[in-house]
């Protein structure tokens, strides 16, 4: 079987407050064929620093991802669970997601074949490129 790339995104929600808004557009790159879900698993540190992670049907708040398509758990480890959870203030919760960028398979299978090795990949934070294609507008 091909894999595409796979990444990983930590999103943290600042105070605990998170709304789902990210379910439908998940869905949609989901059904669209655009990723695999692998994994996704939710982690909560209260006032005191403790962190705990929580599964998607654990809580009633989260109950919109169940719907979501993918074969989804076992991918995260404890480690990973533990540097999210380094990487969040006291109060956020912060939502784990892994997927397989399937638009991308036949890019990496031609690749593989070709001999080539991928190096380096980095997504670029959208303020800095945001940013310099504003820079590059005004340039014009």
């Amino acid at each position: 079987m091909s894999i595409g790339p796979v990444e990983y995104i930590i999103i943290e929600f600042p105070d605990s407050k998170f709304n789902g808004a990210i379910v439908p557009a998940l869905s949609d790159l989901i059904d669209s064929g655009t990723i695999r879900l692998l994994d996704l698993i939710f982690i909560t540190k209260d006032d005191d620093g403790h962190a705990v992670g929580i599964e998607f049907d654990e809580d009633d708040l989260l109950s919109g991802f169940a719907d979501l398509g993918g074969d989804v758990g076992g991918l995260f480890t404890p480690e990973d669970l533990e540097h999210a959870a380094s990487t969040l203030e006291a109060g956020a919760s912060a939502a784990l997601l892994m997927w397989e960028d399937t638009w991308a398979t036949p890019l990496v299978e031609a690749l593989r074949h070709s001999g080539g090795i991928l190096r380096e990949g980095v997504r670029v934070p959208h303020e800095l490129i945001e940013a310099a294609i504003g820079e590059l507008e005004t340039a014009s």
